[in-house]
Formats: structure tokens, C-alpha cells, sequence
């Protein structure tokens, strides 16, 4: 197979931009750090092995080989990745495209949790995958899964394997713990990670043939410095269609999940700087946008304004090489995610606060037996509340759901409800991965989104070990931390707090029906 595109909006290859950006494909392929700008050059100098995934991860071949070996030889046949961001997303999208089970942690909602864990641990292989082993999520998960196995009577080392950058404070703690070590490339950054070792690892273990998603990718690179780049054609496309959201659909592809994985890399590149585009994954193509955008499809339809089909290495380095070429277009650093760490700053510092005793009692702008609103309005309904918040000018809405995926699933249908009734794009994101993702763009790109958080009640909780909070507790921490970032630059905010998590899901789509 191939990358094909065809569409009605593709580029202009007459465009000047069209010629800048074919030009600058050979020094992308050599790994030129300068090509956006001096601000960006420092880090793009560490960031930027990407380019070499295709070829330099063959030599992680007979590791994974070994790995998988262990595991058959072993019984371990429950895959369970524990990750965020870059780190969840591919491997995600590899399980479903290869049809081969995988269990993804990739929350802090403890009802969703709970239902990651089996019953009978001895078959399970946990996959901690994390850069430095500072996120708190992904510590948060290895922390809990090393006292599950300790508590049935099993040797975390027999059980866990860690993937991270070599030398890193993660990679030295569990060497020294005997747990087994896999170093991904240091230089390459966790969006862009999924042909390194944080996208292999996972999919040696679960059966898929890897080397062939890498000898998908290199055939599609080979492809991208050439006139008919389909890289330099997309990423002209969608800079000079002008519109800032793009909307992707997988639905009916061979890559399912794939735009979920495009949204994150996208919005958590160019959302910056008050610039860039808010890519949104629909359910269809059918379903509504809203507003001016460009339509991408990953399989076919007339509708699409680019049709992008191919297999899901050559996929992954397009995006890649897609979203790099948007930044010298946009002139954004694509490597960097300062409002990322902005969130997490937030999130230690209310955890803090409560540590101490220090917490605030809030009180809704309206109730009833389902669902608390926190918002400006004084409406004395649901429907009310939602109308007033909709009032408010806005250029997309984002959901923002801290809720449990594949439990509270129900929610995810507010996304196109909305996009209806307000005749705004409208994005739908999980919390808190979604903070790895479009909340990046949320803070750093255009100023012009109105936000809806969605948080509940849990019908469960589990403790943190090692920590005072538990993981409800940094649920809430992360959504009200976010919400006070959101605040602060005044945008139009609403949360809703579920007290009852289904009744309150049937009430929002009732409001918004």
C-alpha cells in the first residue's frame, strides 16, 4: 500500500507557499533545527530524530524480539499500558488497527481504572511508558500497579516493563528496582514518538508485526522531498485553506483511532503563540462540524476536502512530517508544549492547597438532585445555563470531559449536539489526556474558544501509594487547576459536576437536545 490523496481543496502547487515548503524538505529530512526560526532552534536540535524512526528503530528489532519471547514463554498475555499523550495514543490506534487486544491506562478517573485491572494479575504485562517518569498520571499508575502485584504475591520485575529515556530518573529507579528496561530515542519528543520504542514496545507485545510498520514508514519517506510530496501538498492545503479547524474522520478506515492520535499531534504543535489549527476527530463524515473548517477523511467521501488513505506507518510518518511543515508555515516551534506544563504547575499547586486543609467550598450557580453548574449565569435550568454560556462569542467550544472512557461514554454524543446548537466547532476530549493534547492549543493557540468541563462524582476510589491524594482527589485537581487557567485569560467557562454520573449524562443531552 501506499499514501494517496485526492480531494477537492488540495494545495496549489503553484502556490508560493507550496514552493517554500517543497524547498525546505530536504534540510527536514537532514534534521535542520533552524528551520523555525532562532527561538525555536534549541529545542528543536534535541527534538528532531523523528526523521530517522523508520531506519533507527530497526535496531530495537531483536529487543522486542526478546521481549515477546518472555512474555509468551512467560503466559503473560494481558497487555496493559499504563501512559499519556504520544505515549497512549499510537499504541492505542496500533491495537485497533491490527485488531489485537490492549488495555490503555491513560486516566486518572478512578472508576476507569478499577476496570483496567483484572481480576487475576498473573497473566498481565504492564507497559509504563513515560520520558522522565515525572508525569503524574503515568507515576501515579506505576506506583499502583507495583502494589497490585506486590498484594497478590508477585514479583513486580516479573510483571512490568518500563519504557523511558535513557539515564532518566525513571530509567535509573527501575533499574535499580531489576524491573526490565527499554530506552526509547531521547531526542525524538512524545507526540512524535510512535515508531520509538513507546509505540514498538507495546505493539511487539501484543503480536503486531513491526518491522513492517517500519518498512511502511521509510517507503513513505522516501516520498516526502519529492515534487508530488503528498507531505508538502497536505500541509499547504490546509495553511492556505485559512480556516482554523480541521476536521479529521477514521470512521470506516483501516487505521480506526487514527484521528484521535492526528488531534493530538496537531493541536499540541502549532497551538501556540496565539496561532495555529484546532484540528476536531468526528464520528463521521457525515457529522456536523460546523463553522468554516477543512474536512480530511482517512477512507473516501466526496464531502472530504482531502482523502488521505494509506497504511498506518506510512500514516504516521505523514502526520509527522505534515505537522512540522504547518510550523515553518505557521512559524510556531512544533516541539514545544509550555501550557502543558502550565497545567501540571496549576494541578501541584491546588494539590497543595488541599494538602493543607486549604479548601475552598464552592457554590453552584444552579443544582438539582443530578448535576451542580458552576458558571456566571443565574439561568434557574439546565437548558437555561447551557443557552446563557452558548450567548457568549466564541470561534469553537471544547467539552471537556473528566469522566471515565468506556464507561461514561454516553457523554461523547454532547459533541455534535452542541456543535448544532451553537453552529461552532466543537471538540470532545477526555480528561485529563486531553491536557496532553488540545489543551495545549486551549492556552497557546487563537484566544477564541468558550469551554465546557464535565466532571462527577466516582463510584469508586483507589489510593495513591507513596502519595496523600488519591486519585480522585487529582482528578478534581487537574480539572479545577486547568479551569483556573482557563479563567485567567478570560475566556467563557462553565463546569458541570455530575452527582450522579448517568443521570446527569441523560440530563446534559436532554438540555442539549
Amino acid at each position: 500500500m501506499s499514501i494517496e490523496i485526492s480531494g477537492r481543496r488540495l494545495a496549489n502547487v503553484d502556490s508560493p507557499l507550496f514552493a517554500k515548503l517543497l524547498a525546505v524538505t530536504p534540510a527536514l529530512a537532514a534534521k535542520d533545527a533552524t528551520l523555525w526560526g532562532s527561538e525555536a532552534q534549541a529545542e528543536a536540535a534535541i527534538r528532531l530524530n523523528w526523521i530517522d524512526l523508520p531506519a533507527s528503530s530497526q535496531a530495537l528489532l531483536p529487543q522486542l524480539a526478546d521481549l515477546k519471547s518472555w512474555a509468551d514463554t512467560t503466559g503473560l498475555t494481558h497487555v496493559i499500558l499504563a501512559g499519556m499523550g504520544g505515549s497512549s495514543l499510537a499504541p492505542e490506534v496500533i491495537s485497533k488497527t491490527f485488531k489485537k487486544p490492549l488495555t490503555v491506562v491513560d486516566t486518572t478517573d478512578p472508576d476507569q481504572i478499577k476496570v483496567a485491572i483484572p481480576a487475576d494479575l498473573k497473566n498481565s504485562v504492564v507497559v509504563v511508558g513515560s520520558k522522565s517518569g515525572s508525569t503524574v498520571e503515568t507515576a501515579s499508575h506505576k506506583a499502583l500497579f507495583e502494589k497490585l502485584f506486590s498484594d497478590a504475591g508477585l514479583r513486580p520485575a516479573d510483571h512490568i516493563v518500563i519504557v523511558t529515556d535513557p539515564g532518566s530518573p525513571l530509567d535509573q529507579a527501575s533499574r535499580a528496582q531489576g524491573l526490565r528496561v527499554v530506552n526509547a530515542d531521547p531526542n525524538v519528543g512524545g507526540r512524535y514518538s510512535a515508531l520509538s520504542a513507546f509505540g514498538l514496545v507495546p505493539a511487539a507485545l501484543i503480536g503486531v508485526d513491526v518491522e513492517r510498520l517500519l518498512a511502511d514508514a521509510r517507503s513513505a519517506a522516501a516520498t516526502f522531498t519529492s515534487p508530488t510530496s503528498a507531505a508538502v501538498n497536505l500541509a499547504t492545503a490546509i495553511f492556505e485553506a485559512g480556516e482554523q479547524i480541521v476536521a479529521f474522520s477514521d470512521h470506516g478506515s483501516a487505521t480506526p483511532g487514527l484521528s484521535d492520535w492526528i488531534e493530538q499531534l496537531i493541536a499540541e504543535s502549532t497551538g501556540k503563540n496565539q496561532r495555529g489549527r484546532l484540528p476536531i476527530a468526528i464520528e463521521s463524515l457525515s457529522s456536523a462540524v460546523t463553522g468554516a473548517h477543512y474536512l480530511v477523511s482517512l477512507t473516501s467521501g466526496d464531502k472530504a476536502d482531502a482523502v488521505v488513505t494509506g497504511s498506518l506507518g506510512e500514516q504516521f510518518i505523514l502526520w509527522e512530517w505534515v505537522t512540522a511543515l504547518l510550523g515553518v508555515a505557521l512559524e510556531v516551534d512544533p516541539f514545544n508544549q509550555p501550557n502543558v506544563t502550565e497545567a501540571k504547575e496549576r494541578t501541584n499547586a491546588i494539590l497543595a492547597k488541599w494538602a493543607t486543609g486549604d479548601v475552598a467550598t464552592l457554590t453552584p450557580a444552579f443544582e438539582d438532585e443530578n448535576v451542580q453548574v458552576f458558571s456566571a449565569s443565574q439561568a434557574p435550568t439546565l437548558a437555561g445555563q447551557f443557552a446563557d454560556f452558548f450567548s457568549h462569542d466564541s470561534h469553537y467550544v471544547a467539552i471537556m470531559a473528566y469522566l471515565a472512557r468506556g464507561i461514561d461514554d454516553e457523554i461523547a454524543k454532547s459533541r455534535e449536539l452542541i456543535a448544532k446548537k451553537s453552529s461552532r466547532g466543537t471538540t470532545f476530549g477526555w480528561g485529563p489526556r486531553f491536557l496532553h493534547s488540545t489543551g495545549q492549543f486551549h492556552k497557546g493557540g487563537q484566544h477564541n474558544g468558550a469551554f465546557i468541563q464535565i466532571t462527577g462524582e466516582n463510584a469508586n476510589d483507589i489510593a495513591i501509594p507513596g502519595r496523600e491524594f488519591t486519585f480522585h482527589t487529582l482528578l478534581m485537581a487537574q480539572a479545577l487547576g486547568d479551569g483556573e487557567a482557563l479563567a485567567d485569560r478570560n475566556f467563557p467557562l462553565i463546569r458541570i459536576h455530575l452527582k450522579n454520573r448517568s443521570a446527569g449524562i441523560a440530563a446534559i443531552l436532554a438540555a442539549l437536545s
